[in-house]
């Protein structure tokens, strides 16, 4: 068989094919496989019952993703405590009445939401080799995005007032309140770092000290906001926005986080110091993907649920 470049051609169909096989698999397979991710997290005052939290993100829906709505809908099962949105839940201006549909049975708990960027604005075609080499070239994400401009603009409004509706707590660069089994859980949140909507003077001071238990709460686990938060003595921050890196390597891991954080930290519960203090941080992977980036490798799409447990 003829050679092209010095490759055998057979050599070059067999690559092409495993590549064609691989994206096959990215997108038609793992991008739909939903998984639970479980987390227990010591942080909860003495003598107190355990409380189960529900941590969706990143749903990116797209109009007619019929089995992420199901899942979604399935997770009610799971009977929370109370439930975190962390942004992120559409990637298509008309997918706003299928969220609140996929989301309606966990609209029945206790929760609270922040917005990510993509509530705010409609995705773009991008190249996804870009990120490898801003990130080799130590560019991106050091400060997050630029305010965007001349964007599709989403109905996040209507996203908003359907999350109020059910009794969810918007937390817009504000602070928050749950009542739960008699428990009173203090939330702080920021608006999304990652175009730099996020205004941590206006909800700084630290934990409201006359709940039970405060938690901070923000879409993209940017350092300044992680720093601040751990500073103030945050026991638990949540946050999404990275999905997980989305594209991993086996044995390795992540490339990218999106973001200022480092790539061990991608996703999963781990441990920010800042100031001389130490918080737990969950990020989570997410359950979506940019529509124009439909595909997961080595990083299933997920929701998770945390039991918080005494300290």
């Amino acid at each position: 068989m003829r050679a092209r470049y010095g490759v055998p051609l057979g050599i070059t169909a067999g690559i092409t094919a495993v590549g064609a096989a691989g994206v096959a698999y990215a997108a038609g397979i793992e991008a739909r496989s939903f998984r639970l991710r479980r987390v227990t997290v010591p942080v909860l005052p003495r003598c107190r019952r355990p409380l189960r939290v529900l941590q969706v993100s990143d749903i990116h829906m797209v109009s007619g993703q019929r089995k992420k709505q199901r899942w979604l809908q399935s997770l009610a099962g799971l009977r929370p405590d109370f439930v975190i949105n962390t942004g992120d839940n559409l990637s298509d201006p008309e997918g706003v009445p299928e969220v609140l549909d996929a989301l309606g049975p966990l609209m029945e708990f206790p929760g609270a939401y922040v917005f990510g960027s993509n509530d705010y604005y409609g995705p773009k075609l991008r190249n996804p080799a870009r990120y490898l080499i801003e990130k080799a070239q130590k560019r991106h994400g050091l400060n997050g995005n630029k305010p965007v401009v001349g964007a599709i603009h989403n109905p996040w409004e209507e996203l908003r007032d359907g999350f109020d509706a059910a009794g969810w707590v918007g937390l817009t660069n504000t602070r928050g309140r749950l009542k739960v089994d008699g428990c009173e859980i203090a939330l702080t949140g920021l608006d999304d770092p990652h175009i730099k909507r996020d205004r941590y003077s206006e909800v700084a001071g630290g934990p409201d000290t006359s709940a039970d238990l405060s938690l901070a709460v923000v879409h993209a686990p940017y350092l300044r906001v992680l720093d601040a938060f751990t500073a103030d003595r945050y026991p638990l921050i949540l946050a999404g926005h990275t999905h997980g890196g989305q594209l991993c390597v086996p044995f390795y891991g992540a490339l990218v986080t999106n973001c200022d954080l480092d790539t061990k930290r991608v996703k999963g519960l781990s441990r920010h110091r800042a100031g001389g203090y130490e918080s737990y941080m969950h990020v989570s992977a997410g359950c979506g993907t940019n529509r124009y980036t439909p595909v997961r490798f080595n990083c299933p799409p997920e929701a998770t649920l945390l039991t918080l447990t005494e300290a």
